[in-house]
């Protein structure tokens, strides 16, 4: 395994980094964990279990990204070796089994740059915001446009594209696959048990910022690729279409119905039309209650998605009043620092 490598970055993980990187142990593969900034002793629990640390400057701009490519580089460093590099996030566990089948599968297609498998919720029973992203993570098998946070990288194929952009607050595995696919590699998701996350969402307002994130980094790098095949564009369009759309719909259908049946007309109309938003959420709800555990969980996806609408458009005009003001895209997070579990006392400083 020594032409494997892993890549971890957290910050203020805790118990959940701890955890991370005892799924690595025992697994041969050399390992650096990038700190950003935390306050909770990772740094000390990381060195104490033997794997390499890189901490951040946080004097400059902070991104995922740039602390995937810090990452990088150190492994390069200490394993020189290594053709295959498994990145993840400090809140999440590499299953066993999973570093040996991705490297197979990467030496099985020599012209796939990119593999990920299934990431799951370790605790989907904790919060509804746990249960759907577990489902979120649950996506096609087969050839894909992206991957998640998760994935192992064909070493030839980071090195061609330069990396991860620092320049992208989030969205930073999207955007590098889009580069890796022009570059003549695939990248494709496989139908075997990845890593298990701990996402710790249990307030509406961290589901929130989450959604206004999606809309301002899927913006920044919908206008990094024009022409065809564009990123999030049709997520970003839809809602547009809710957003904007529907509110106007509504309005309009109260004005045009009174005028041609009085007040009690315009109510009619307005009332009708306003019921399309419930609709939609059913709709939805109904689609997705096969795929989940029960009828409160559909129907929270349901409405939750339609109401994401809206914090994903604010978080696109975020963006647009960002650049408009000379702005680099900044990092959004949704959990403050020390929200994840805080490490051993023995491991603090």
């Amino acid at each position: 395994m020594n032409d494997i490598g892993v890549v971890a970055i957290g910050r203020n993980e805790g118990e959940r980094l701890r955890r991370c990187l005892l799924s690595l142990a025992g697994q041969g593969v050399a390992s650096v964990y990038v700190d950003s900034g935390s306050t909770d002793g990772s740094v000390d629990l990381a060195r104490s279990m033997g794997v390499e640390v890189v901490g951040l400057d946080m004097g400059r701009p902070f991104s995922a990204a740039r602390a995937r490519n810090a990452g990088y580089e150190r492994l390069k460093e200490i394993a020189p070796e290594v053709r295959y590099a498994m990145f993840l996030d400090g809140d999440c566990e590499v299953d066993d089994g999973w570093l040996d089948r991705a490297k197979a599968e990467l030496e099985a297609s020599p012209k796939l740059g990119v593999v990920c498998g299934r990431r799951r919720e370790l605790f989907p029973e904790q919060s509804i915001y746990n249960r759907l992203a577990d489902l979120e993570w649950d996506t096609p098998i087969g050839e894909a446009v992206a991957c998640g946070g998760d994935s192992m990288i064909r070493s030839e194929a980071f090195d061609a594209v330069g990396g991860f952009d620092p320049t992208a607050s989030a969205g930073e595995e999207p955007e590098l696959c889009q580069r890796i696919r022009q570059r003549g590699w695939s990248v494709r998701r496989i139908d075997a048990e990845m890593t298990r996350h701990d996402l710790g969402m249990t307030r509406f307002r961290q589901w929130w910022r989450r959604q206004y994130r999606s809309g301002y980094n899927g913006l920044d790098i919908l206008t990094r690729f024009p022409g065809k095949d564009r990123l999030f564009e049709k997520d970003l369009k839809r809602s547009r279409l809710w957003g904007i759309g529907w509110p106007l719909a509504v309005i309009g259908a109260g004005i045009f119905g009174g005028l041609v049946g009085g007040p009690v007309g315009g109510l009619v109309a307005l009332a009708l039309m306003a019921l399309t938003l419930p609709l939609q959420m059913v709709r939805l709800a109904i689609k997705i209650r096969k795929r989940v555990d029960g009828l409160r969980t559909a129907l929270a996806y349901g409405a939750l998605t339609m109401v994401g609408k809206w914090a994903n458009l604010a978080g696109q005009v975020g963006y647009l009043l960002d650049r408009r003001r000379g702005r680099m895209a900044r990092l959004i997070e949704y959990k403050r620092a020390g929200d994840g579990v805080e490490a051993p006392a023995g491991a603090r400083t």
